[in-house]
């Protein structure tokens, strides 16, 4: 996800897929697209596998922290300021999942959900 800090504000940067198998998303997503990936620890959170296609790092995966939430994808958008960003989503009526939380080494983020319904994450590369 480094490399995603210098993407253009407002587009999306970062796939990451939550799930409580990661090591069955990981055989399947190489085998499937030929990806290829790598391992990465992350403290206390367990570990991250970055997925990657050539030489350009194109998502992640890591373990469900949370045993009711299910298998998912969830989209990163590029901002410049994660903290303004999520308190105006949130002036704009969505919802807080993940307040503003730094990423050591990488950037900071946040996860909301918006008006409709829709889960999204907002990241500022560092």
């Amino acid at each position: 996800m480094a490399e995603q800090a210098a993407t253009a504000t407002s587009t999306f940067c970062w796939n990451e897929l939550m799930t409580p198998d990661p090591e069955a998303a990981i055989r399947f997503y190489t085998q499937l697209l030929g990806w290829t990936s790598r391992e990465s620890d992350i403290g206390d959170a367990g570990s991250y596998t970055i997925f990657t296609a050539g030489d350009k790092d194109v998502g992640g995966v890591m373990k469900t922290p949370d045993a009711n939430v299910g298998p998912h994808w969830l989209s990163y958008i590029a901002v410049e300021d994660v903290d303004s960003s999520t308190k105006k989503a949130e002036q704009l009526g969505a919802k807080p999942c993940v307040p503003p939380t730094d990423i050591p080494e990488v950037g900071r983020f946040s996860v909301i959900t918006d008006p409709t319904g829709a889960t999204i994450a907002l990241f500022q590369g560092k």
